[in-house]
């Protein structure tokens, strides 16, 4: 760690308590002045960190705070990328301290947002701050902070055309993702895709009693119970006809090179208190969650869920579902295919719509360039130990947008870990994370700028 990260790291924390307090939830409007709150916050800071034209941009949706540092137009230009918006802290009673109120336990901050994305975006805004007071910064920076990102990124690419003539640059450098372990660091340069979705059900006008019309019509929610259970076979293959068709397969090679990178199978259930994984046949957990496409019930609802009993029919039933993709698998022709097979299946009696929300194109970096080899220095120098190239499950849509707008490359620094319950109840982000992010970071820039020469 260095001097000044020492010297100021209880502030930095501060800070990052401050902007975690504040619930910038972008899937429901009640939030949208937390929103504003958020985007004020970080614009306030990039300010004092020594940031030069710091704006609040508006879009159709949240704004976009925007900050620049140009020191020599010589020198390579990196767009930092994050975001400041947040997932629902729902269900509220699962956890067990405050969701906006930090609170340290087992050197981990327990908070919404606290490793996606606000811990790991507040590193890049620190250690801009670092390198201004100390007189390294080597390189131009631009930073990109959305609020969208949990909902699709859907004004950000309006933005990205907007403004290509501000967003010229020679890498995007995000922190969203995560690493191995805090003994084994890692580089994702692998993305899934993503195809979000929405089914409503509908049987009778109304909601009807179970005695006087049960057996006599068809009841949404059993409808929707036949339907889901219908989407995948018991070994966990997704049935939708023409789901695979484009599906990469990797070489024995590649994967046999993926399978060097730490995993305990056991210690992984026991995390999840589960017995058994489960996941399509002839392939690892690890190669489940990153190489191999998933289809996943994400919510579903309908009828009377409340205390004690009421015998109902309901008239409508719903549920969403994603489906993470892999490369040469396109969201929108997924989600097409989606559709046309449920409304295939649906049973008699019971009329559907299904709605595509949003979706992602997968993405996979090339890790013989000069950005990705300044992360592996960086890495290297920081944790004394080379990092692992590792393809994450998880999916950034924006990603391909910045290779096809600004025709660039972006490097994946994350410093997540896989238990820090991301979009879960407890989230939590290591305070050793948090601060060896900072100073990973700034050895980025360090070695980009001596390889770009």
């Amino acid at each position: 760690m260095t001097k000044y990260i020492e010297e100021n790291k209880d502030r930095f924390l501060s800070e990052l308590f401050e902007l975690l307090r504040i619930p910038s939830v972008s899937t429901d409007v009640a939030y949208q002045p937390d929103i504003k709150k958020a985007a004020a916050f970080i614009a306030h800071k990039l300010n004092e960190a020594g940031a030069d034209k710091v704006e609040i941009c508006p879009t159709k949706g949240n704004p976009v705070v925007y900050g620049e540092k140009i020191i020599d137009p010589s020198l390579p230009t990196v767009i930092v990328y994050g975001h400041y918006d947040v997932q629902p802290a729902d269900p509220i009673d699962l956890w067990d301290t405050p969701p906006f109120e930090p609170t340290i336990k087992n050197d981990s901050i327990y908070a919404r947002g606290a490793s996606d994305d606000k811990g790991q975006m507040y590193m890049h805004v620190k250690a801009f701050e670092s390198m201004m007071k100390n007189n390294t910064l080597a390189c131009n920076v631009k930073f990109m902070l959305e609020g969208e990102e949990e909902i699709g990124s859907v004004n950000l690419g309006d933005f990205i055309r907007e403004r290509k003539e501000d967003l010229k640059a020679d890498v995007i450098l995000i922190s969203d993702t995560g690493m191995i372990s805090v003994d084994t660091p890692s580089i994702t340069v692998g993305l899934r895709g993503l195809s979000y979705m929405e089914l409503e059900l509908t049987g009778p006008n109304r909601d009807l009693h179970s005695g006087m019309y049960g057996g006599a019509v068809q009841n949404p929610l059993n409808a929707m119970s036949e339907v889901l259970a219908a989407l995948k076979d018991k070994d966990g293959h997704i049935t939708i006809p023409g789901f695979y068709d484009k599906v990469e397969i990797l070489s024995e090679e590649e994967r046999a090179k993926m399978a060097k990178a730490p995993f305990d199978l056991e210690a992984y259930k026991k995390a999840l208190d589960i017995d058994k994984e489960f996941g399509e046949k002839g392939f690892s957990t690890n190669e489940r969650t990153s190489i191999r496409p998933t289809l996943d019930i994400n919510g579903m609802w309908g009828g009377y869920t409340g205390e004690g009993a009421k015998t109902v029919i309901p008239s409508k039933a719903y549920a969403k579902v994603s489906m993470r993709l892999v490369p040469h698998q396109s969201w929108e022709e997924i989600s097409d295919l989606f559709t046309k097979h449920v409304e295939s299946i649906v049973p008699d009696g019971i009329t559907v719509k299904v709605t595509a929300h949003h979706g992602g194109t997968p993405v996979v970096i090339p890790t013989n360039s000069v950005e990705y080899q300044a992360a592996n220095d960086a890495y290297t120098e920081a944790f004394s130990k080379e990092p692992i190239p590792v393809r994450s499950g998880g999916s950034i849509p924006i990603v391909a947008l910045f290779k096809e707008e600004l025709g660039l490359d972006s490097v994946m620094m994350g410093f997540g870990l896989d238990s820090d319950a991301i979009h879960s109840p407890n989230e939590k982000f290591g305070i050793f994370n948090f601060l060896k992010g900072i100073e990973t970071i700034e050895l980025f820039y360090k070695h980009y700028a001596k390889l770009k020469k």
